[in-house]
């Protein structure tokens, strides 16, 4: 075998079988060495930042890494915005970036670039094989890293003489940690918090907000009237009929402070201390009240729901999660705005489905119009960095194709990967995209007043406006195999999305609404 093989071989059986690519010349061989283990799957993806996101949203649906593979320095750095977001949704993450033979890099070639120091402002384990006969033992160490809880980005950087040498082995996978059980005496001091009768909210993140957890958090809510309140952004969030509800963190820091309230106890269980998204003239930074103090039942890298478990079994034994019942809006009429959008997702959405959430501006109205509905996972931008959407979406239909897919999707966010249609087309993926398109970027308008830029004018407005010319999504979905339609009523909306969902692969739907406000 030469280095590639090996190296493919090791990720398989270290349970690594999806690869989402865009390679170029330094990763030839490893494309070829994929033909010789055809339980890895490849899937081209068109842009880089498609190629990351499609792996998180498939780490974030498995819990298992999958692979992106990533044309040296340009190309990691083309996947870096995702690569980030993955970073903050703690996804396991493979990242295999090619690089020059490992005797070409000191002619300076024109691709030539400091992969490592790129790949370390997102990686939580980074690796340079130097040798083929050693490359096979690194994978297995870098698919370890990455599920080093709770998750992490791992990257491998491959010379391609090293992929190219013959004289390699397939390694043993390497076990990966469990995650760190909280200690009795932690649980015991937030028990006594909580015990205390002042009022505590507990804030859950990462794998608390998975329907296990969830259950234990609202059994300790039932118990002794602590409120729960989920990170604003998270990884993944199950929820609907039969799921404990709980509301996110707002993303506006007033409201936010507003939903903490009085407490006097803030309790983590996978979440970090809430901060602003970012600093505004005149408004708080820091988000916890004054006068509450901040306690850490459980990090990200614990284990979340054994803890929620223990602690629910000392402040209420007795007590059982309140769960909500099956609850649908009625499809509205009229002309499309946000709130009938949301509308007509929450009485159509199936059972089971996977909702990739980047609506912005014009989700405002989906958590609630959908918490009534059957249970579903939710995924949202867990980074900040937009252009997360359709690839996330992508992954995700890769890891669960049993399961449909709704990627909620921002107009002006849509635009940074659309390519990802190209893939939803290619490998036939059951996701319906929806639109929302108000040909602005609303979220943007808002923050022009927020940070107080009350002098700005035509030509700033002109920065945020996305019409002259008007985007054509359905000619754009068409052109990239996907049917495409666009939907200017609710009743239009209702129509093309109930035949979106009862026809298999891909679809795009254009939802028409007006900017907010």
């Amino acid at each position: 075998m030469n280095g590639a093989q090996a190296v493919v071989r090791t990720l398989v059986d270290s349970g690594v079988t999806a690869c989402f690519a865009n390679p170029g010349t330094s990763e030839m061989h490893f494309v070829a060495a994929l033909d010789t283990v055809p339980q890895m799957r490849g899937v081209l993806c068109l842009f880089e930042g498609v190629a990351t996101g499609a792996a998180d949203g498939y780490g974030r649906m498995t819990g298992t890494p999958a692979a992106a593979l990533l044309h040296l320095g340009p190309g990691l750095g083309n996947g870096l915005a995702n690569l980030h977001n993955a970073r903050r949704a703690n996804t396991p993450l493979l990242a295999i970036v090619g690089d020059h033979a490992t005797y070409h890099k000191r002619f300076d070639a024109p691709l030539e670039s400091d992969i490592d120091a790129l790949a370390g402002t997102v990686s939580g384990w980074v690796r340079r094989s130097t040798r083929s006969a050693d490359a096979p033992a690194d994978a297995a160490q870098a698919v370890a890293a990455a599920m080093r809880p709770p998750g992490q980005l791992a990257t491998l950087i491959l010379p391609a003489d090293v992929t190219w040498t013959d004289g390699a082995e397939p390694a043993d996978p390497v076990p990966p940690r469990p995650p760190a059980r909280v200690p009795g005496e932690v649980i015991s001091q937030v028990a006594a918090v909580l015990g205390s009768g002042e009022p505590a909210v507990v804030m859950l993140g990462g794998s608390g907000l998975r329907r296990a957890a969830l259950d234990a958090a609202s059994r300790i809510s039932q118990g002794t009237g602590a409120r729960l309140i989920a990170e604003t952004f998270p990884a993944r969030l199950e929820r609907g009929a039969g799921v404990p509800a709980i509301d996110r963190l707002a993303y506006l820091a007033e409201f936010a402070i507003t939903q903490l309230g009085d407490a006097r106890h803030l309790i983590l269980a996978g979440a970090r201390e809430p901060v602003s998204f970012f600093a505004y003239p005149g408004k708080a930074s820091y988000l916890v009240p004054d006068g509450c103090q901040v306690h850490v039942l459980a990090e990200g890298g614990d284990d979340i729901e054994g803890a929620l478990a223990e602690l629910a079994d000392l402040v209420a034994p007795a007590a059982r999660p309140a769960v909500p019942e099956l609850s649908r809006p009625g499809l509205p009429d009229g002309a499309l705005t946000g709130e009938k959008a949301a509308a007509v997702i929450g009485a159509l959405l199936p059972e089971g489905a996977i909702v990739c959430d980047e609506a912005n501006t014009s989700g405002l109205w989906l958590p609630g119009l959908t918490a009534g509905g059957p249970p579903h996972d939710w995924l949202t931008l867990t980074g900040g960095a937009i252009g997360q959407g359709l690839p996330l979406a992508t992954g995700a239909a890769v890891a669960c194709p049993g399961r449909p897919v709704l990627a909620l999707e921002a107009d002006g966010s849509a635009m940074y990967t659309v390519s990802a249609l190209w893939t939803h087309a290619r490998e036939q993926l059951d996701i319906t995209t929806i639109i929302f398109s108000n040909r602005s970027y609303a979220i943007l308008n808002m923050e022009l007043e927020r940070t107080g830029a009350t002098t700005a004018g035509e030509t700033a407005r002109s920065l945020l406006d996305l019409s002259r010319p008007s985007i054509d999504f359905t000619a754009l979905a068409t052109g990239l195999g996907v049917p495409g339609s666009r939907a200017v009523t609710a009743g239009e909306l209702a129509t093309q999305l109930q035949r979106a969902l009862a026809e298999p692969g891909p679809h795009l739907i254009e939802a028409a609404i007006g900017p907010l406000g």
